[in-house]
């Protein structure tokens, strides 16, 4: 069975850890601790604590999260998602860091290593973390942030019919911005002196986030991984455009892998500028095939050294056709 759905088995069901008796002198503590934390964030800690349900686990973390943000920061926390960066975004520092840990840790009555610490890049890192340590689950894959460069390394589909400038991605989905520039060819012809990013575009760039996902996130059998030349759209439903997307906006994108079972994957997937709904799709399935992983060759000394082959000619580079 693969990571992914491992990881999804019993998914829609709320976990209940076993927890202490939560006596008054507990509340009492409890308050002093979250005292300059909002009051829904004291009041989901005391039934985390009485309860044990891992349901209310998010909004205590975020909570004390907020407690650490500047006052001018806090609104961008509440309003935004899991791949807000804790560093870039939110402005916490090293030391920051650890005294938010160190709340969470007496709050929710857990331990954190240091070591553990320095995978964790966004929000939703922090929350998937301490999730994981509550379930006594593995802990995830780091998320990885993946410049324009590695994207364009690694992508079958190249520029000018690249619409990735970062991406984030981790083992429950990726996250992607796009810039409209103004300058895209499409544009041109759509519409006349009233330049808008067709819909079909938009789809095409999720698309594009869902294969960069295959390629650098998802669970692959031993020895195997997924071919870049393999991945083709296959179908999409439950599509709905919200908000017209005109040049100077940023495309906020992210996909979640709903099905993954060679040779199939579906995602869904949503795109937004600021905090309004640009376009939502409830499926995206594309069709992807394994191939052997490349092996590390092991190091020789120099007089083992032979001359050196030819050079391998790369994969003819594959776009990822959206049928919208």
């Amino acid at each position: 069975m693969s990571e992914f759905a491992q990881s999804n088995q019993g998914a829609g069901k709320p976990l209940t850890v076993a927890n202490k008796p939560f006596a008054p002198e507990d509340e009492v503590a409890l308050r002093e601790a979250l005292k300059r934390c909002s009051p829904s964030t004291f009041e989901a800690a005391v039934q985390y604590r009485k309860t044990g349900n891992a349901e209310h686990m998010p909004a205590v973390v975020i909570g004390v999260i907020e407690r650490f943000v500047e006052p001018d920061l806090r609104a961008k926390l509440k309003d935004g998602d899991d791949d807000l960066r804790l560093i870039e975004d939110l402005g916490i520092d090293s030391l920051t860091m650890m005294e938010i840990v160190i709340l969470v840790e007496d709050v929710l009555q857990l331990t954190i290593n240091n070591d553990e610490l320095r995978n964790l890049r966004t929000v939703g890192d922090v929350k998937t973390f301490i999730d994981c340590k509550i379930r006594g689950l593995p802990l995830p894959r780091p998320t990885k942030f993946l410049p324009i460069e590695h994207i364009g390394a690694v992508m079958p589909v190249q520029p000018p019919f690249l619409f990735l400038n970062e991406a984030s991605v981790s083992s429950t989905g990726a996250n992607g911005k796009y810039k409209i520039t103004g300058q895209e060819f499409f544009l041109q012809g759509h519409f006349k002196d009233n330049p808008v990013m067709p819909a079909s575009i938009m789809l095409e760039a999720l698309g594009q986030l869902a294969v960069l996902y295959l390629l650098e996130g998802a669970p692959t059998e031993p020895g195997k991984a997924i071919g870049s030349n393999t991945i083709f759209f296959t179908g999409c439903e439950g599509v709905r455009a919200h908000r017209m997307c005109k040049p100077g906006d940023i495309l906020t994108l992210s996909i979640k892998p709903k099905r993954m079972k060679m040779p199939l994957a579906t995602f869904e997937g949503a795109i937004r500028v600021g905090q309004e709904k640009a376009v939502i799709a409830e499926d995206i399935t594309l069709t992807f095939a394994y191939v052997e992983s490349a092996v590390v060759p092991e190091p020789v000394a120099p007089a083992e050294i032979a001359a050196p082959e030819a050079p391998i000619q790369a994969a003819p580079p594959l776009r990822v056709a959206m049928n919208a």
